[in-house]
């Protein structure tokens, strides 16, 4: 999908667009198909980019996703909220981490050590 037609979506077909993309990015870690889940990656970024140019930040559309039913858009969800909702976004983190759910919860722990050292900082 081009960077203008992410322009022409509305807020409310962003969201779902990012959540079939974390749908999908789910579907290729258990396919283990890694070129696939690159390309979603990159098409979740411009998604992400879409709505933080928006007027008034609209990654806060995203909230609601994070009691999700999939961990995959909860994962995602959180990571991008991490700058607007720190502390609610950590706790779905820790959740998933706790879960003991491979490969989210390696990577939610990932995420939550770099923000501990440092090492990430959200924006």
């Amino acid at each position: 999908m081009t960077n203008q037609k992410l322009k022409e979506m509305s807020v409310g077909e962003l969201v779902e667009r990012f959540v079939a993309i974390a749908l999908d990015q789910d579907k290729a870690i258990f396919d283990e198909d890694n070129t696939k889940f690159n390309k979603l990656y990159d098409q979740m970024q411009s998604v992400k980019d879409e709505l933080r140019t928006r007027p008034g930040d609209q990654r806060n559309a995203l909230r609601a996703l994070l009691d999700h039913p999939n961990m995959q858009v909860r994962l995602k969800v959180a990571i991008t909220m991490l700058a607007l909702a720190p502390d609610i976004s950590k706790e779905v983190l820790r959740q998933i981490a706790d879960s003991n759910r491979l490969p989210q919860a390696a990577d939610a722990g990932l995420i939550l050590n770099g923000l501990r050292d440092g090492s990430f900082v959200p924006s």
